[in-house]
């Protein structure tokens, strides 16, 4: 980690040097703050639990990531830096890398400006802190298995709008496969493999407050699985 620690500095500078990081970052916050307090009620609704305020973040962070990532790459391939890039004295996995944490970091970054709303819990007398640990991991897993995805959409293509509406159309089926399982004649084994591929049937745990292994498991293969994609359009690129 510490050899791709100045990557990561830099694509973290690259990611607050462009207005784009802002406005997601004020979105994403009022959005937050619209749905808990006035489309949500939780103030009104007298119960200690945020499970349908954490229920949001599938769909939230199908737009959201995305646009966050669509740079990443596509960017560096528009502006033909992408080859100087690469001509860096690293090793693809560890550009690939050090681009997937930084847009995480800062993913976090949103995330962590989320916790003054668990507080409001105090209010309403007793609640479960290990339930709220438990979504904030989800949202943690969540968000770097879409992360992973968006990078992955972000190096296919040299548009960002392209790589943003990949992200966004990947991640919308990913996170909406397990409705398929309930399509009419849809064999037992089918419909059991769009379950299994489905993010928010993976989070639904995390959401409740449970961690279920299956499901921690399945948020830590999902970012390998793309990050090793991403790799092989990268070596692809670099040899052609």
């Amino acid at each position: 980690m510490p050899r791709i620690a100045p990557l990561i500095k830099k694509e973290l500078g690259s990611l607050f040097n462009t207005p784009m990081a802002y406005i997601l970052g004020v979105t994403f916050l009022v959005f937050q703050g619209v749905w808990f307090f006035f489309l949500y009620r939780f103030p009104v609704m007298n119960e200690a639990s945020l499970r349908g305020y954490f229920g949001l973040m599938p769909g939230v962070f199908t737009a959201l990531v995305p646009a966050l990532t669509m740079r990443s790459w596509a960017e560096e391939m528009r502006l033909g830096t992408a080859e100087l890039y690469l001509t860096l004295p690293y090793r693809e996995g560890e550009l690939a890398l050090a681009k997937l944490l930084a847009s995480f970091l800062l993913l976090t970054l949103l995330l962590a400006l989320t916790l003054p709303v668990p507080l409001t819990l105090s209010s309403l007398g007793d609640f479960d802190p290990g339930e709220i640990l438990g979504q904030y991991l989800g949202i943690l897993l969540l968000g770097a298995a879409a992360v992973s995805v968006g990078q992955f959409a972000s190096v296919l293509t040299t548009n960002q709008m392209s790589a943003f509406l990949l992200g966004f159309f990947s991640l919308l089926a990913l996170t909406t496969a397990h409705l398929a399982a309930g399509a009419p004649g849809l064999p037992d084994g089918a419909a059991g493999v769009f379950r299994y591929f489905s993010l928010s049937a993976h989070y639904e745990s995390f959401r409740k407050g449970v961690l279920d292994s299956r499901d921690l498991v399945f948020f830590l293969l999902v970012p390998v699985l793309f990050q090793l994609l991403t790799v092989r359009v990268l070596v692809w690129r670099k040899w052609r």
